[in-house]
């Protein structure tokens, strides 16, 4: 099924938590709504949960609008991050209780429940209670519940954040197998962008209520539009430098401690920008046209990242494990073309 939302704001009181937000989300895929804290991410599932009202704007599934329809009869399926089983029933009868309620027959609905607790491989649990569980099975317990309507959309709020590490890793990869089995429309809230990366078709990711940018998340990554996209995406993050475009074209520091030789020339002349640049987007090399300072080098795993100095300027960068440089040398370094951009200082616009 196919999601529209058209000029959707949410506001409380003064504060406007969703803002004129408009877009269309695909049918049958897993899409991730990724921001950070008080985004408005959530505000956005429950709004199309039916859970909110909406302040301005309209909601379709397909066709139907659906911006004042009672909760009930949207044919949504909920997960939340602290999965609300009832401890007192078992397995089964946790993922059943949706259809007890609608009147379902026992022996079809106890049929549904098994085949839902196949689906996400917890059918040998099924006369246990929820105490007996770990945490990610309690959620494969909440999901196959959330599935057993056969909703026509299912949320997942922050599914994973109440989950250990080894354990997130898992259960992402089951939440992507069992919405590939399944086909259901699935938007994903997340604050964690290595989840959103990892498993969703596109990405939506918002900043105070709006829209920043949408796309599969390697354009995000390779591509963003803001320097709040090119910041938010990437671990470690990106390196942001303040300055302006000299006469060559190229970067000088704000306090001109030094140059750096674009690759593209974006900028005019005397222009204030950022220039932000992937740890991977830099070469060390002889005969390179910046100089910097290796200010520490760390190995982490089959990685190694160092910190370097250009200027006054402090980076992240990745480095290569048969590179011969140690603390405190000096090097020289050049821009890689992939991973360098530039943003208009004011706007944070991509140049």
């Amino acid at each position: 099924m196919r999601i529209k939302v058209e000029h959707l704001t949410k506001r409380f009181t003064d504060t406007v938590a969703v803002d004129d937000f408009s877009m269309d989300f695909e049918s049958g895929k897993l899409i991730a709504l990724l921001g950070p804290s008080g985004c408005g991410k959530s505000t956005m599932l429950n709004m199309l949960a039916g859970i909110l009202p909406v302040s301005d704007g309209h909601i379709y599934f397909d066709d139907d609008d659906v911006t004042d329809m009672p909760p009930q009869k949207r044919g949504v399926g909920l997960v939340f991050q602290n999965y609300a089983l009832y401890p007192h029933m078992t397995v089964l009868e946790n993922i059943c209780f949706p259809l007890e309620i609608q009147k379902v027959n026992k022996n079809e609905r106890i049929a549904k429940a098994k085949e839902m607790a196949r689906l996400v491989h917890i059918d040998e649990y099924l006369d246990r209670k929820p105490k007996e569980l770990s945490g990610g099975q309690q959620q494969r317990v909440a999901i196959a519940r959330a599935l057993i309507k056969n909703p026509r959309l299912l949320l997942l709020d922050e599914p994973l954040s109440n989950l250990d590490a080894r354990l997130r890793l898992e259960m992402r990869e089951e939440i992507r197998r069992i919405q590939q089995e399944t086909k259901v429309t699935t938007i994903f809230v997340t604050h964690d962008q290595e989840e959103a990366m990892s498993i969703s078709d596109s990405i939506v990711l918002m900043r105070s209520g709006v829209l920043m940018q949408e796309d599969i998340p390697q354009v995000l990554y390779d591509d963003p539009n803001h320097v709040f996209v090119a910041s938010f995406l990437g671990n470690p993050p990106i390196n942001n430098l303040d300055g302006y475009i000299n006469d060559d074209g190229d970067f000088v520091l704000d306090d001109q401690s030094a140059v750096i030789r674009l690759n593209e020339k974006k900028g005019t002349k005397g222009e204030k920008v950022i220039l932000g640049i992937r740890p991977e987007a830099i070469t060390i090399g002889p005969d390179y046209n910046t100089k910097a300072e290796i200010l520490e080098r760390y190995t982490m795993g089959k990685e190694e990242l160092a910190n370097i100095k250009i200027g006054t300027a402090e980076l992240r960068v990745y480095i290569s494990r048969d590179q011969d440089c140690r603390k405190g040398d000096v090097i020289d370094l050049v821009l890689r073309d992939k991973g360098v951009f530039l943003f208009d200082k004011t706007t944070g616009k991509r140049l």
